[in-house]
């Protein structure tokens, strides 16, 4: 269901959030594609409720351009908004999201897919998180400079041209502590509704989250 969040700076925003049956054993808050809040976005929030955890995906374009979904053939279009979006304000909606979820769920990890993923780095280095999950993060070296926090998960493809070899090494060797996954496909290869999904990446990469989110939110 859509909540509205008011971030530090006094911004409103929209979040989507999904309960679990029964009390919550922690909470996950998911981090955006360059697409916003869609459709495949809520059924990977619904996995995870299914799951246990109460799940939250805010909607990280609200300043730039209010109630964003864009289609997957539009990625100059979501790039031009991420280009717009400043970390400080991004990191305060998504610190706001953090905080709506600790109140329902206490323990709160992040997991962002994409341009999210990067960011899902940047609340481990900066954010009261208790661990991270990064679906082949983009934009790796913005966050160089500072250590991450907690434990941090990471799923990549070994074909991903958004993401190449080298700009994940450059990242391990920056964050030695970074628990990397490859699999043989490419970016997005977890989106189900792309023709990048490769359903067993996919499967065996939430799998392992499932585990990392068992153990960092216990």
């Amino acid at each position: 269901m859509d909540q509205r969040l008011r971030a530090a700076d006094g911004h409103e925003f929209d979040c989507w959030m999904i309960a679990p049956e029964g009390a919550p054993r922690g909470g996950i808050v998911v981090l955006q594609e360059i697409f916003g809040v869609t459709a495949q976005l809520k059924s990977v929030a619904a996995r995870y409720a299914a799951q246990g955890y109460c799940v939250a995906i805010p909607a990280l374009f609200d300043r730039q351009q209010p109630a964003t979904v864009l289609g997957f053939d539009q990625g100059a279009a979501g790039r031009d908004l991420m280009m717009q979006a400043d970390i400080a304000d991004i990191s305060r909606d998504i610190a706001a999201a953090i905080q709506a979820v600790q109140a329902i769920a206490g323990k709160v990890a992040v997991m962002g897919f994409c341009w999210g993923g990067g960011l899902a780095i940047h609340a481990a280095q900066h954010l009261p998180v208790a661990g991270a999950v990064v679906f082949y993060g983009t934009r790796l070296s913005a966050y160089a400079g500072h250590p991450l926090q907690v434990p941090v998960l990471g799923h990549f493809g070994r074909h991903d041209d958004h993401v190449p070899m080298d700009m994940l090494q450059q990242a391990q060797a920056e964050w030695p502590e970074l628990t990397v996954h490859l699999y043989d496909a490419g970016h997005a290869f977890a989106n189900d509704a792309r023709a990048s999904y490769v359903a067993a990446a996919a499967e065996l990469a939430h799998a392992r989250t499932s585990d990392f989110l068992a153990q960092v939110l216990a």
